[in-house]
């Protein structure tokens, strides 16, 4: 089975910066796209960013310029790197993760709170 554990999460102030890593963690682990999705009390969960494996990425409109995805494969890592953070972006923050053959795993999510 493989784990993903989210870590970064936490409070910050208005226009500040954080990054967060997510590491999976397994018997014969392989990441293939992974990605980080948001869920804000009362909203849909929904995608931040994506990477595939060659390093390709996708931002959800509202982080364009702001958030910046990028992986380690070698540490079966993934970073989000914020900055010029909102209210807005105050969400419990979810990793994901393709994995080899066809699975997926989820993190458990660290909580983001971001303050005026």
């Amino acid at each position: 089975q493989v784990q993903l554990v989210e870590s970064g999460g936490g409070l910050v102030q208005a226009g500040g910066s954080l990054t967060l890593s997510c590491v999976a963690s397994g018997n014969s682990v392989r990441t293939n796209d992974m990605a980080w999705y948001r869920q804000a009390p009362g909203k849909q969960r929904e995608l931040v960013a994506a990477i595939t494996r060659g390093a390709r990425t996708n931002y959800a409109d509202p982080v364009k310029g702001r958030f910046t995805i990028s992986r380690d494969n070698a540490k079966n890592t993934v970073y989000l790197q914020m900055s010029s953070l909102k209210p807005e972006d105050t969400a419990v923050y979810y990793c994901y993760a393709d994995l080899w053959g066809g699975s997926h795993a989820w993190g458990q999510g660290t909580q983001v709170i971001v303050s005026s």
